[in-house]
């Protein structure tokens, strides 16, 4: 079965299997996570991605915002690699992409900041 999949993306908005998000989402291979905010708004920090740990996906795909403005912790990148996550990051109309592209192909998730 693969993760939900993302049907399109603008600013301030995401729609994944039909449903539209306004806030920040986290999408794990069997879920979706509405209205997800970090501890220190643009900086993600480990404890932002519990859930994401939890699941323990091969890649984390990173939407960090229209214009890249979120931020990855030195130390969340190393309990990424430490738990076997690959991280990509990008901004979140790439991210999009290649979330979508992923999806098929692995157990992957997703953590897309929708604004800047």
């Amino acid at each position: 079965m693969s993760s939900p999949r993302i049907d399109s993306y603008r600013f301030g908005q995401i729609v994944i299997d039909g449903k539209s998000h306004s806030k920040d989402v986290i999408i794990l291979p069997e879920r979706v996570i509405g209205n997800w905010w970090r501890d220190e708004g643009h900086l993600l920090q480990p404890g932002d991605l519990y859930a994401v740990f939890e699941a323990r996906p091969k890649a984390l795909v990173v939407g960090q915002g229209v214009y890249g403005r979120m931020e990855i912790a030195s130390k969340t990148r190393q309990a990424l690699k430490s738990a076997g996550i690959q991280l990509i990051s990008q901004p979140s109309s790439q991210a999009v992409q290649t979330y979508n592209e992923l999806r098929e192909k692995m157990a992957v998730a997703g953590a897309f900041h929708l604004t800047c």
